[in-house]
């Protein structure tokens, strides 16, 4: 097995010592507020992206469906992710923005916690479900629509410091 090169990283924390998988004990950890960004996209046919705009989708209201399903995602995290702390969120934001030059959908949500662990994963649940549930709610439209780039952009507090993507 690899061993991780960076210092952070030096300890498989998500391993007990026989090496099976087991949750982080992060009751030793300070409780500070940490907030993450996740970003993804959805590209379309112009054709899709315009009737999902104009709210002529089959399903109905694409925009608002998939908001609220990236609400309802993050807050599910420790129960689709194995070895996630289910956390008390105190904020969770999801924008679907419209971009014509792609075309599609950029998505991003924003998650704010104070907690003893980061709140990374759940922003990224949070873009994931989004971006399906719009895939569902247009597939009617369009099939061939790819769902990509989903990458955590930026995070703030806890012991490993901050983070923001290139």
């Amino acid at each position: 097995m690899t061993q991780p090169t960076s210092a952070s990283s030096s300890k498989l924390t998500h391993l007990n010592a026989a090496g099976d998988a087991q949750m982080v004990d992060v009751s030793g950890k300070a409780v500070t507020k940490r907030t993450a960004i996740a970003a993804g996209q959805i590209r379309m046919q112009e054709s899709t992206l315009t009737a999902i705009a104009a709210g002529n989708a089959p399903k109905g209201d694409v925009i608002a469906t998939a908001k609220l399903a990236g609400i309802m995602a993050a807050k599910q995290t420790a129960n689709l992710i194995p070895l996630c702390h289910p956390l008390p969120l105190k904020n969770i934001q999801v924008e679907l923005t419209p971009d014509p030059s792609l075309p599609g959908y950029h998505i991003q949500a924003t998650v704010t916690t104070k907690s003893e662990t980061g709140v990374e994963m759940e922003a990224l649940t949070a873009v994931s479900v989004a971006a399906l549930t719009l895939y569902d709610m247009a597939k009617a439209l369009e099939k061939s629509m790819v769902i990509e780039h989903i990458r955590l952009v930026e995070k703030t507090g806890g012991k490993s410091g901050n983070y923001q993507a290139d």
